[in-house]
C-alpha cells in the first residue's frame, strides 16, 4: 500500500545534501522563470523508461511496532518495455540471493512470447482496428499524464528555498506545501495533496534530481476506502543522468504504516534500485521480448 503511494509520486516525476558556501553566495534565479523552464522538461519517468531495459532490485522489510526489521525480501527483475496498451514486463531473475532456476526463466519467456504472438495475430486479422485501439489508449494516457502534471501546480504552494549540491549536481531546492482549498482534477492529484514535498531541480538541466515526501494526514489508498496510509509515512526518490543524455530513476524508497480493514496494520519499508540501463530496440513486433 505504501509502495502504491510512492508510485504515484514517481510516475509524476517529482538524507538532504549539504550546500557549499560559494553556491549560496550566488543570487538565486527568478522563481517563476525557473519553474516555467522546468515545466517544459516534465515527463513521467514511465514515458522516459519506455525506451530502456533495466535491472530493478526491490527490497522490502516488514517492521515491528518499534520499527525494527523482522523479515526482509529481495527480488531482482529485468524490466522490459511493455506491449502497446500494457505496463512493463518484469522478468524475475533472483529472489533472496538465489538465482531463479533456468526452467522458471524459460516458463516466463514462453508466457511472454505467447502474448507477443497474440498481438501479432490481432494485427494480422485487423491491423487498422488494433492500431486504432492502441492510438486511443496512448491518447488517453497522455491526456491523464498532462492533467496530473497540471494538478501539481494547482495543488501546491511552491517556494524556492535555496541552492544545494545533490549527487554532484548544482540544484535549486523547493518546498511544496499543499493548499487546503485545492481541488484536484485527477486521482493522482487527489493522492499527492496529502503530502508535503521537498524537490531538488538541476540548475543546469531543469530536471528533477531528488524528491522527498511526507504524508501530512491519513490517506485512503483503495479497497473500498478500507486501506489507509498513515500520517508520517515518508517517501524519497533519486534520479540519475544516464549516458549524459536522459534523467532516469536511480533509487526510490518508502517507510511507514498502513491499515488494511479494521484490524490489520502493516508496517513496511523498502527500496527499489535501478541499474544497467540500456537502449531497447526491436526489428519486428515478434522480437519485442529480446533486447538488443
Amino acid at each position: 500500500m505504501i509502495a502504491r503511494a510512492l508510485s504515484i509520486l514517481v510516475a509524476l516525476g517529482f538524507p538532504i545534501a549539504g550546500s557549499t558556501l560559494g553556491a549560496q553566495n550566488r543570487p538565486l534565479p527568478d522563481q517563476q522563470s525557473f519553474l516555467t523552464e522546468t515545466r517544459t522538461h516534465l515527463q513521467t519517468d514511465s514515458t522516459l523508461q519506455s525506451s530502456y531495459v533495466y535491472v530493478e532490485t526491490r527490497r522490502e522489510q516488514k517492521l515491528d511496532k518499534g520499527g525494527r526489521t523482522r523479515e526482509e525480501s529481495v527480488k531482482v527483475f529485468e524490466s522490459h518495455p511493455g506491449l502497446p496498451g500494457e505496463g512493463r514486463w518484469e522478468r524475475i531473475t533472483a529472489e533472496d540471493g538465489r538465482p531463479v532456476p533456468p526452467e522458471e526463466l524459460a516458463r516466463q519467456d514462453r508466457e511472454r512470447q505467447q502474448k507477443v504472438n497474440e498481438m501479432v495475430e490481432r494485427l494480422a486479422r485487423n491491423s487498422s482496428k488494433e492500431l486504432a485501439r492502441q492510438a486511443r489508449e496512448l491518447h488517453k494516457a497522455r491526456r491523464e499524464r498532462d492533467e496530473a502534471m497540471s494538478d501539481i501546480y494547482d495543488i501546491f504552494e511552491i517556494r524556492m528555498i535555496g541552492r544545494e549540491r545533490v549527487e554532484e549536481h548544482d540544484t535549486i531546492a523547493f518546498l511544496l506545501t499543499p493548499r487546503r482549498d485545492a481541488k484536484p482534477k485527477t486521482h493522482a492529484g487527489e493522492q499527492i495533496r496529502h503530502f508535503r514535498l521537498r524537490a531538488w531541480v538541476s540548475e543546469h538541466d531543469h530536471e528533477l534530481v531528488k524528491l522527498e515526501a511526507e504524508a501530512i494526514d491519513n490517506l485512503r489508498l483503495g479497497l473500498g476506502g478500507l486501506a489507509r496510509l498513515h500520517k508520517g509515512a515518508r517517501l524519497s526518490f533519486l534520479r540519475q543522468k544516464v549516458n549524459g543524455e536522459v534523467w532516469l530513476p536511480a533509487v526510490a524508497s518508502y517507510n511507514g504504516s498502513a491499515r488494511v480493514g479494521l484490524l490489520v496494520t502493516l508496517r513496511r519499508s523498502g527500496t527499489s534500485e535501478y541499474s544497467g540501463y540500456r537502449k531497447y530496440s526491436v526489428d519486428t513486433l515478434v522480437g519485442v521480448g529480446t533486447p538488443k
